[in-house]
This record gives C-alpha cells, sequence and structure tokens, in this order.
C-alpha cells in the first residue's frame, strides 16, 4: 500500500498546544479534528477490511498474566505494525505528538504502542484503569481514536471517564469519527458502554521507560 499524501511533520502547533494545556489543567481533553481527514480515512479503510482471522480477542494483563476474560471485555484487536501504511502514518503522527507533548510538559514519553480494536455488536469492556499492574505502570498517557462515520447516539459504545476517587462521571464520550480522546493512564478509570452496531477505534498508549508514580506524574502535571 503506498504511503499517505501527507506530512506527519506538519502538525499544526495549536493541536499539541491544546492537548498539552488540558492534559496539564484537568488531565485529559476530548478533540475532534486533530487528524488529518485523510488519515482518518486511510485507517477506517484498513480497520474495515481486517478479517476475522487478522484480529484476536482481547484479553486482560501482560505477557504470562495475560488471559481472556469475556466477562470483562468483548473487543477484538489488532496490534498495529510499522512496516505498513497506513499504521505507519498514524504512528508517524503519534510520534510527533509525543515530541510536542514532552516540549511542553517534560513528561520523558520514550514510545507509543497502539492497537485497533473492533466492539461486534454487544460488546463492551468494564470500568478499568490503563495502567494498573506492574506490567503497565509504564503507560503514562492513554490515547483513543474513533473510527465510526455517521455514529449515533442509538448506536452506544460510548467512553465513559470517572473521577480518579469518587467514581463519579466526568465525560461520557461519543465514539465519532476522529474525535481523539487523550488521558493521564493512571488517573482515570473508564468503560466502553456495550455497542448496538460495531464500532472501531485505536487505543494506544505513550509509555516511559522508568515508571513514576501516580503521584509523581500528577504532581508534574498539575
Amino acid at each position: 500500500m503506498a504511503a499517505l499524501p501527507f506530512d506527519a511533520g506538519s502538525v499544526p502547533g495549536d493541536v499539541f498546544d491544546s492537548i498539552a494545556g488540558a492534559i496539564e489543567q484537568q488531565g485529559y481533553i476530548v478533540m475532534d479534528g486533530a487528524l488529518p481527514p485523510v488519515l482518518q480515512d486511510e485507517l477506517f479503510v484498513h480497520v474495515c477490511g481486517l478479517s476475522d482471522g487478522e484480529l484476536n480477542s482481547a484479553g486482560v494483563g501482560r505477557q504470562h498474566d495475560h488471559r481472556l476474560n469475556r466477562f470483562v471485555r468483548r473487543d477484538d484487536t489488532r496490534w498495529l505494525e510499522p512496516g505498513a501504511a497506513p499504521d505507519a502514518n498514524f504512528l508517524a503522527w503519534m510520534e510527533k505528538l509525543r515530541l510536542g507533548i514532552n516540549r511542553r510538559l517534560f513528561l520523558g514519553l520514550f514510545d507509543y504502542e497502539a492497537h485497533y480494536a473492533r466492539y461486534a455488536p454487544g460488546a463492551f469492556y468494564k470500568k478499568h484503569i490503563d495502567a494498573f499492574d506492574i506490567g503497565q505502570r509504564n503507560r503514562v498517557l492513554s490515547t483513543v481514536l474513533y473510527l465510526n462515520p455517521a455514529w449515533c447516539a442509538e448506536s452506544g459504545g460510548e467512553m465513559v471517564i470517572y473521577g480518579e476517587s469518587d467514581g463519579e462521571v466526568i465525560e461520557v464520550v461519543q465514539p465519532l469519527y476522529g474525535r481523539l480522546a487523550v488521558f493521564l493512564s493512571e488517573r482515570f478509570p473508564h468503560e466502553v458502554l456495550p455497542t448496538a452496531t460495531t464500532r472501531y477505534s485505536i487505543a494506544g498508549w505513550f509509555r516511559v521507560s522508568n515508571p513514576p508514580g501516580a503521584g509523581d506524574l500528577i504532581a508534574r502535571v498539575s
């Protein structure tokens, strides 16, 4: 597949400013139109074209602790491959975001990992934290890009973001096409409500090489 006709280096600085400012002030942001439309379209075509055999039932935990638990989550996933377009172009855009966030917030983000997620009708992901156990403590900043054209409220599949201490709902995110959510991985429990229609997204995590404690990170951006 040919490379996409856009320059990942031409990301407007105000996109980085908006994301960094929101992370510093409240720990999360939900933004529409952050990525180039041509990239969104290519990602959508690509994920829709993935066969059942190219996707795996998502589990919980990492490495030797990884296990399937259909009571917790029922999405199917596929890790992005840096050698394949449009994966490589999305990862290039996220690399620009990594550098932009580091320049503004000094978080020491080291790398980024991401996977496609397909939620079939009835699928969900119960309330969880992205950086809970030892194997995930190096996840600092979570991202979710939604790839669902013509999504309506009746389709469900919202991501609910909760407060870190009292469990209060602070944001209900509709998975609209091109919408990007970015939030501190250790700070915000969240869940994906059951979807009535097949739902696509890319979930990713910026990581650090030496995981900080949650208190250290929150203090750094507060």
